[in-house]
């Protein structure tokens, strides 16, 4: 049941517009060219020994590669998209790479957001817009979230 209400929530994501204005939905975030939904959510691990925390990110990743399969049935087998190397140009944006004075270089949204907490996405490129899944966690006491991304940005 899980599996369907997932894919239902992508192809409603896929049919919708995009808001005008960075914000909240019901089901994540959003702004201009893009949707993100949370498809699920862990619970934290505040006082775990780490055994919860790596069967949860097991868990994560089969929830992830299982929704993967249907979608490549849709649309072809995904691209695997490394977010590290963008995670460093937005550290570097920000705060500037003081080896070359400087990286004035803007990443757009939703990639920034992604590269934050989402190490790898699989990828599709579908009816002109970028259809991505990918697992988040911000820090090793935070919940793992299954994410659907719908994004006409290309990636950077």
């Amino acid at each position: 049941m899980r599996t369907a209400q997932h894919l239902a929530a992508i192809d409603l994501l896929r049919s919708r517009e995009f808001p005008a204005e960075h914000g909240r939905s019901e089901r994540g975030s959003q702004g201009p060219g893009y949707h993100i939904a949370e498809l699920l959510t862990s619970d934290p691990f505040w006082e775990d020994d780490g055994t919860r925390w790596e069967a949860t990110e097991e868990q994560f990743e089969a929830e992830r590669d299982g929704l993967a399969v249907l979608l490549a049935d849709r649309w072809g087998p995904p691209q695997t998209f490394s977010l590290q190397s963008l995670f460093d140009r937005v550290v570097d944006a920000d705060f500037g790479d003081q080896r070359d004075g400087g990286a004035d270089e803007a990443i757009p949204e939703p990639w920034a957001q992604l590269s934050a907490s989402v190490p790898d996405l699989h990828l599709w490129r579908v009816d002109g817009r970028w259809i991505a899944l990918g697992v988040s966690q911000w820090d090793k006491e935070q919940p793992f979230q299954l994410l659907a991304v719908v994004t006409e940005t290309d990636p950077p």
